[in-house]
C-alpha cells in the first residue's frame, strides 16, 4: 500500500501541480530513503533538471527530467506534499525538492520504507528496479498463454502469486484479494493448477478492478492520501477485503480471513469453492 491506482492517482494530481518546474536545490533528511546514487552525486545531478513528464510502472512513480528518471517507490506510508518552500519542514518530510519559483515537493513517509533511484534516461530502463518488473496489466502479451507459462511450475497459493511484481506488476494484497473473488478462485488454489478460463477470468478482472479503483482515486485504507486532505473511494466498493465476518454481497456466506504466505487474505468460501 499504495498499489498500482492509488501510485496512478498520486501521478495525476503531481502533473497537475509541478510539471515544467525547474529544481533549484534538493535538501535530503533522511539519507537512506536514496538507494542509488550517492546522495551528494543524487543532489548535484537533480539542480537545474526540469520536471517534464510523470509516468508509473507498476507502483513506481517515474519523474521523467532533462537527462534523468527519477524513480519513487512509497512503500508502506509515502507521500508527497506541495508547499511554498518557506513552509517550515514537517516532522515526517525527508526529502525536499525546491523549484524556481519558490515552491517545494516534500517527500513524507512516516516509517521511512520508500525508496528513490536516480537515473540517466537511457540507463533507466535495464536496471533495477525497472528491469524486474512484469507486464502492466493493460499490456498487450498479458493473455492465457504468459500466464501458464510462468505458472506451470509455481506451486505456491495463487494468491501469493498474484503479488510477484515480476509476472503482472502493481496488484497488492488489497486487490488481489478482489481479483481473486470476481474470478471465484479459491485463493489457496496453486498456481500451476488454474485452468484456462481461471486465468483468463484473473487477466481480466485485474483490467476491471484496476480500473475502476483508478476511476474512485484509490483506496483510502490507514494513511493513504493522494494529495492533502484528498483520499480514496475505492474501499467502499470491496467485495472481500477487510470484510471479515460481513455478508458477501453475492451469496450472504460469512467473508473470511485467513492468512497466506504472511499477508491477511480474505475470500468467500462458497463463491471461490
Amino acid at each position: 500500500m499504495p498499489e498500482l491506482p492509488e501510485v496512478e492517482t498520486v501521478k495525476e494530481a503531481l502533473k497537475r501541480k509541478i510539471l515544467n518546474k525547474k529544481i533549484m536545490n534538493v535538501k535530503i533528511h533522511y539519507s537512506k530513503i536514496i538507494e542509488y546514487p550517492t546522495n551528494d552525486e543524487f543532489i548535484k545531478n537533480l539542480i537545474g533538471e526540469t520536471i517534464n513528464d510523470i509516468k508509473r510502472r507498476g507502483k513506481w512513480l517515474m519523474f521523467e527530467l532533462n537527462n534523468y528518471y527519477l524513480l519513487s517507490h512509497l512503500r508502506m506510508e509515502g507521500k508527497y506534499n506541495y508547499k511554498s518552500s518557506s513552509d517550515e519542514l514537517g516532522k515526517h518530510e525527508h526529502v525536499e525538492f525546491i523549484f524556481d519559483d519558490d515552491t517545494s515537493l516534500r517527500y513524507q513517509d512516516t516509517r521511512k520504507f520508500g525508496r528513490m533511484y536516480l537515473y540517466k534516461k537511457e540507463e533507466a530502463e535495464s536496471k533495477a528496479p525497472l528491469n524486474e518488473l512484469g507486464l502492466e496489466p493493460w499490456d498487450d502479451r498479458l493473455n492465457s498463454k504468459y500466464l501458464k507459462e510462468i505458472y506451470k511450475n509455481k506451486k505456491k497459493e495463487i494468491k501469493s502469486v498474484l503479488l510477484d511484481q515480476s509476472i503482472i506488476t502493481g496488484i497488492g494484497n488489497i486487490y488481489a484479494d478482489e481479483i481473486l473473488f470476481l474470478s471465484k478462485v479459491n485463493p489457496y488454489k496453486k498456481a500451476c493448477e488454474l485452468k484456462e478460463k481461471e486465468l483468463n477470468s484473473i487477466i481480466e478482472n485485474t483490467k476491471k478492478v484496476l480500473e475502476a479503483a483508478i476511476k474512485e482515486g484509490g483506496t483510502t485504507i490507514k494513511s493513504y492520501t493522494s494529495e492533502e486532505g484528498v483520499h480514496g473511494r475505492f474501499q467502499q466498493s470491496l467485495y472481500v477485503h477487510q470484510r471479515k465476518d460481513e455478508e458477501c454481497k453475492i451469496c450472504g456466506t460469512k467473508i473470511t480471513k485467513v492468512v497466506i504466505g504472511g499477508r491477511g487474505t480474505y475470500y468467500c468460501k462458497k463463491c471461490q469453492k
